[in-house]
């Protein structure tokens, strides 16, 4: 393995969110660490799920523009894992291995696919440790 880890959507999500200072500061450590030492990265996936929430489902939605922003200089950056066949087949097979959703799984194969050590996410379980990624709740 490498010194590799992988930032879950909703780590992007919380860098956002004022209402829980304490995970926004972690969160913005996180990606700024990633975006400075280039060991933390996502996949399209990512992407897609942020731009949804933040341009949707954010108290105040992101504006166009901000998205936009947003995009060119922290979340492309950080993408270094797109879709392929064997993406799917990975996903498929952590899926029967733990029972998570479909979108977790694929999350999961996309860190593994990556070579990560660690998957930093709040909504999988912590410590678990699959195909040799660690799950790490970083708000804890």
């Amino acid at each position: 393995m490498s010194d590799k880890y992988f930032i879950d959507t909703n780590i992007f999500v919380c860098s956002f969110d004022d209402r829980q200072p304490a995970k926004k500061e972690r969160a913005l450590a996180l990606i700024q660490e990633a975006l400075t030492n280039g060991s933390g990265l996502i996949s399209t996936q990512v992407i897609q799920e942020f731009l949804n929430v933040a341009t949707q489902k954010f108290r105040v939605p992101m504006l166009v523009e901000s998205a936009s922003t947003y995009l060119r200089l922290v979340l492309n950056p950080l993408c270094q894992v797109y879709p392929s066949l064997a993406l799917y087949e990975s996903c498929l097979a952590i899926r029967a291995e733990t029972k998570y959703s479909f979108y977790d799984s694929l999350i999961l194969a996309a860190a593994v696919q990556a070579g990560c050590e660690l998957l930093y996410s709040e909504d999988l379980q912590d410590g678990q440790e699959v195909q040799g990624v660690k799950i790490i709740n970083p708000y804890l």
